[in-house]
């Protein structure tokens, strides 16, 4: 990955420390976007994903019967059980940090951290901006990389375009919206997505 990748994680998981830095303890007990994990479980996964190794994602298999969302949820949910300032100084100590598990993908490691952001932060009434060239890529390695969120498969038969950037991929009627209401969409978090999203395509797009 570039230089130019690598500075943009940094500042996304910079900026998100420095949001939950001014979270108040109901805030990180809060429920996220993401189903069955509290804030303070999303921004634990993410301050430990630089760190995490195969054989602690093995060693949690069993008790989550080998399943990989099981397996992520429940190291989500044991990272995210420490102090809240444990969470934030693991996050800042780590945002320059261009490693992850061997069963993992850097690749992911900036569309990640910007889908959590947006976990947390909506829910919560906060707006956490990010940079649409950072969007951007989060959507081209979405959009390109199949399982777990087979993004083509689901949005078939659809033209999705970004209204932000010069972004759009598919055939058939539009869905727009802006690139990161469209990174929502591809990652599964639709019924949050619609809200902002707009066109023909958007009949029949279920959650």
């Amino acid at each position: 990955m570039s230089e130019e990748y690598w500075a943009a994680v940094r500042t996304v998981r910079l900026r998100l420390a420095e949001m939950l830095d001014t979270l108040s303890p109901s805030e990180w007990d809060a429920a996220s976007l993401c189903e069955g994990w509290r804030v303070r479980d999303v921004a634990g996964h993410l301050a430990l994903v630089p760190t995490i190794t195969t054989w602690q994602m093995l060693a949690a298999a069993p008790r989550a019967r080998f399943n990989p969302n099981r397996i992520n949820t429940l190291l989500a949910v044991r990272a995210g059980s420490v102090g809240t300032s444990e969470i934030v100084q693991k996050l800042r100590d780590h945002a320059e940090d261009r490693t992850t598990a061997k069963a993992l993908d850097t690749r992911n490691a900036l569309f990640d951290a910007i889908v959590h952001s947006q976990d947390i932060s909506i829910p919560l009434g906060r707006t956490f901006q990010v940079p649409v060239d950072f969007t951007c890529r989060g959507l081209d390695r979405v959009w390109g990389m199949g399982w777990p969120f087979n993004a083509q498969r689901r949005l078939a038969g659809r033209t999705l375009t970004a209204t932000d950037t010069d972004w759009t991929v598919g055939s058939g009627p539009e869905v727009s919206g802006s690139a990161l209401s469209l990174l929502l969409l591809l990652t599964g978090r639709t019924s949050t997505a619609r809200r902002e999203l707009i066109g023909a395509g958007l009949e029949g797009l279920h959650a």
